[in-house]
């Protein structure tokens, strides 16, 4: 075990990560605009989006039971180079034939090889690092997401208003094949499982002994995790949906200005998570997980403002400003809730049922997501003319589920007699 933080191998994971999420986010970023701007339509927007959580979903638990058995570092390089390909695939065919299938099955793709792809990620921090140091590593991680997120929308917005969507899955290509080959010289330790009667008995298996765990040796990962399905359900997906809708379909900011100013206010969403991640890392000892679910109050309530100003003010750009400080805000609460959920699971879960945990607890969590952008694409869709209403709907669930997450927490915590021991 590396007693220092920035070892060798987790400078690789770090730089490949870098590399790789940037094209993520572009590549996010730009398909599904392009989806919105050539239809004008949430609802399919939602649908189209929904879809493709499905695979992510289903691919999780198997890139958590493979994280397990195969070297991390392997599935990683495997997996960028596959998306490169995806996305060369896609800019052959986009002249040609049914554009909407294709968008769709091309998100499909992308968010599914990121189901399989992110469990093996989590589950090498503990391979790298030091406990001592896990909070820090999340924290580096996320930070290294965010920014990613940050840059990937404004670049690729500036890009795609200039250009057009051709250049945006070049460069994003190129950011794949850099991150697989940076990740060839990554050395994780690696302990061969076996497989238990074939992949789909082992998948059974390892799925079932997560459920255990989650439900019977840690509930309150199990109760957390229900938590936050429901705020995937109800705010993630709002924000996903209504944030392209509104900045490039409602608000009044000028056609050739709103893909530009949609991707400063993805940029938002991403310097939140930037400075979530920064915050989380800094004070890393002071927080305390009984105290969590204040972070997720914090979320919903940045919502009203939201709803409030829409409903309020005419103006595109107040709405617009509003929107994305209110975005901003949510992004620096949530991401550091992440860190601290993800760095008490690691620190409580066994290593040898690390990443199957992690995949299931993303892929419970994910089930939501698809399930909730439909429903806001349709909400948007219904509600032309009264979008504050859906927005306001969307805060006042998500705090109600914010504040019962808060008693869980606290209950915890007053079970095991104040602060969580170190292992």
């Amino acid at each position: 075990m590396n007693q220092k933080l920035f070892s060798k191998d987790f400078t690789l994971v770090v730089i490949g990560q870098i590399i790789s999420l940037f094209g993520n986010a572009a590549i996010r970023f730009a398909l599904p605009l392009y989806l919105l701007n050539l239809t004008g339509s949430s609802a399919l927007y939602g649908t189209v989006t929904a879809c493709a959580f499905i695979p992510a979903i289903l691919l999780s638990p198997v890139g958590g039971m493979v994280a397990d058995r195969i070297n991390k570092r392997n599935i990683m390089v495997v997996l960028d180079f596959f998306t490169a390909a995806v996305i060369l695939v896609f800019s052959l065919l986009m002249d040609k034939g049914n554009l909407i299938l294709l968008l769709t099955v091309t998100l499909m793709l992308l968010y599914g090889i990121a189901g399989a792809y992110q469990p093996s990620v989590q589950a090498s921090i503990p391979a790298l690092v030091n406990q001592d140091h896990f909070m820090t590593a999340n924290s580096m991680i996320n930070t290294i997401s965010s920014f990613s997120s940050l840059t990937g929308p404004v670049l690729g917005g500036l890009l795609y208003s200039a250009y057009g969507l051709r250049p945006v899955l070049w460069v994003c290509m190129v950011c794949f094949v850099l991150s697989a080959v940076m990740e060839i010289f990554i050395e994780i330790p690696f302990q061969k499982q076996d497989l238990d009667g074939g992949i789909l008995k082992t998948a059974k298996t390892d799925f079932a002994e997560s459920i255990r765990f989650i439900r019977k040796e840690k509930p309150v990962i199990g109760k957390a995790l229900m938590a936050v399905c429901g705020i995937n359900l109800f705010l993630s997906a709002m924000i996903m949906v209504a944030l392209p809708y509104l900045v490039t379909e409602v608000l009044d900011l000028g056609a050739s200005q709103a893909n530009r100013l949609y991707g400063f206010a993805e940029g938002s969403l991403a310097a939140g998570g930037l400075t979530g991640g920064i915050c989380a890392g800094i004070f890393a000892k002071r927080l305390e997980i009984g105290k969590a679910g204040n972070l997720i109050i914090s979320c919903a309530a940045w919502v009203f403002p939201m709803g409030l100003s829409l409903m309020l003010f005419s103006s595109g750009i107040v709405n617009y400003i509003v929107i994305t400080l209110c975005c901003f805000m949510v992004m620096v609460c949530s991401t550091i809730f992440t860190v601290q959920m993800m760095s008490f699971i690691q620190t409580e879960t066994p290593q040898n049922l690390i990443g199957k945990v992690i995949a299931v607890i993303l892929t419970v969590s994910m089930c939501a997501q698809p399930l909730g952008n439909a429903l806001y694409g349709i909400l948007f869709e219904v509600c032309r003319g009264f979008e504050y209403a859906v927005v306001l709907f969307s805060g006042t669930a998500s705090l109600m589920i914010a504040v019962g997450t808060r008693s869980i927490f606290k209950k915890y915590m007053g079970g095991r007699g104040g602060n969580i021991d170190r292992k």
